[in-house]
């Protein structure tokens, strides 16, 4: 009898990083650190949004569920994407921006009470429409950004978000009495020294959760101290599904409709920033479709979130860094979190634990997680040709416009309010004028150049 000839085995192609799923020993933990990096982020518009328009300890509750849900639903859209209409289906977090919380304590001041969250939900649904209406031609502006802006403006992520981790180090709230004291630098410190240990020392999966190991090991630490906040865990109910429109009939006023949607394109760029860091992080084109599908995820969110009662939906840039520190890329493990987030809005009694882990703690492991982003930049800019001094004097001018809200918060204090908005903003500032200097250098009057030249731009 003839031998069979052997079927020739077809090779199977290697799978993304991105596209990576993980088993469920590795994939959990993944996902959890990234919920700890971002939870304290997701609650602190509803908290002090709620706080300035008089919202009792139920109504702010109501409040921080949404904000949970909507990021959660934002994050699994981003995620897994839904064909070619939304989702860049990359590692991105979602959730309610703090660069929004100005504009809308603004419009709370100048309402009249009662008024307040209809306002500032009216104004955010429009900022939602324009959101979509607009994001398609920013995936247009892509080829205004080479690894030269982009190495700029995911440094400038970093930078420009240190004073959060610093702030949580001291304590979180500058109106405490304890604010800044040593026990809270202590904690922050303790907490800091075991991620880097576990970096040092750990092998394998355990450096990839040093960072959930170092909030954990700071949120031990804390008990017996008391700088654990168990009331919250008490006091939270069991679950609290949302309701429609939980705060009135939104109410749409002009000023404040201007306001958030130069609010929207602030947070547009941070996105496109954000979108642009992760495909440099993750070795994955992030392209024209990829920056459309994702604004388009953005507006869609922020769309909805004035409906469940929350604020404008932007990328978290905390989250990136997780991703830059840990090299776990799947986006899977950034899905599971988005799930996580859903049942953490439908069950505050949970978000409530995640809730324990103490400002110091998170501010401790905020300093690498920032950190890794601006080395993230570093690394990018390093690669983009910083041998032309061109290229030298336009990261220089970008860098400085980026650290200028930092270094000088009042600095703008005198310019009109659309002007605070933006340039307010060091990542949005340092965008603008990268993008700007760029043009200038390696578009305009460019004509008959060498190819070589113009490599970099």
């Amino acid at each position: 009898m003839a031998q069979q000839p052997h079927a020739e085995k077809v090779p199977v192609p290697p799978v993304h990083p991105v596209d990576e799923k993980l088993s469920p020993k590795r994939l959990l933990p993944a996902a959890l650190q990234h919920i700890a990096a971002m939870y304290a982020g997701v609650v602190t518009p509803p908290l002090i949004i709620g706080q300035a328009v008089g919202l009792d300890a139920a109504g702010s509750t109501r409040l921080i569920a949404a904000s949970l849900l909507i990021a959660g639903l934002a994050t699994l859209l981003q995620t897994l994407g839904l064909g070619t209409l939304a989702g860049n289906r990359l590692p991105f977090v979602n959730a309610a921006s703090s660069a929004g919380i100005t504009p809308m304590l603004a419009i709370a001041e100048t309402t009249a009470k009662g008024h307040q969250l209809p306002a500032i939900y009216g104004a955010v649904l429009v900022a939602g429409v324009f959101c979509l209406a607009v994001g398609p031609f920013f995936g247009r502006l892509l080829r205004f950004f080479p690894p030269l802006v982009t190495g700029v403006v995911i440094t400038l992520i970093g930078v420009t978000l240190m004073p959060v981790p610093v702030a949580w180090a001291q304590g979180g709230n500058k109106q405490a009495a304890d604010f800044g004291a040593m026990k809270n630098l202590a904690l922050a410190a303790f907490t800091l020294v075991v991620i880097l240990l576990l970096q040092r020392f750990a092998r394998g999966f355990g450096k990839q959760v040093a960072l959930l190991l170092g909030l954990a090991a700071g949120t031990l630490a804390a008990l017996p101290f008391g700088m654990a906040d168990l009331g919250a865990l008490r006091q939270a109910p069991l679950a609290a599904l949302p309701d429609l429109f939980p705060f009135g009939a939104p109410e749409f006023r002009p000023a404040a409709i201007l306001s958030l949607c130069i609010v929207m394109l602030v947070l547009m760029t941070e996105s496109c920033a954000g979108m642009l860091a992760l495909g440099e992080i993750c070795a994955r084109e992030c392209d024209r479709g990829t920056i459309t599908r994702g604004l388009r995820t953005d507006g869609l969110a922020t769309l909805l979130g004035p409906v469940l009662g929350t604020f404008p939906t932007s990328a978290f840039a905390q989250n990136v860094g997780v991703v830059s520190l840990t090299r776990v890329r799947s986006r899977y493990v950034v899905a599971v979190a988005g799930g996580a987030l859903i049942v953490l809005g439908a069950f505050p009694v949970l978000g409530a634990v995640v809730s324990l882990v103490p400002m110091p703690v998170l501010g401790g492991a905020g300093i690498v997680l920032f950190g890794s982003i601006a080395v993230s930049g570093i690394r990018t800019l390093s690669e983009a040709g910083l041998d032309d001094s061109s290229n030298i004097v336009l990261v220089a001018v970008s860098l400085g416009a980026g650290i200028i809200p930092l270094a000088a918060p009042a600095f703008y204090a005198d310019f009109p309010a659309w002007a605070r908005t933006v340039l307010g903003s060091g990542i949005s500032a340092g965008a603008l004028v990268a993008v700007a200097l760029n043009l200038f250098f390696h578009h305009l009057g460019t004509r008959g150049r060498p190819a070589a030249a113009l490599e970099s731009s």
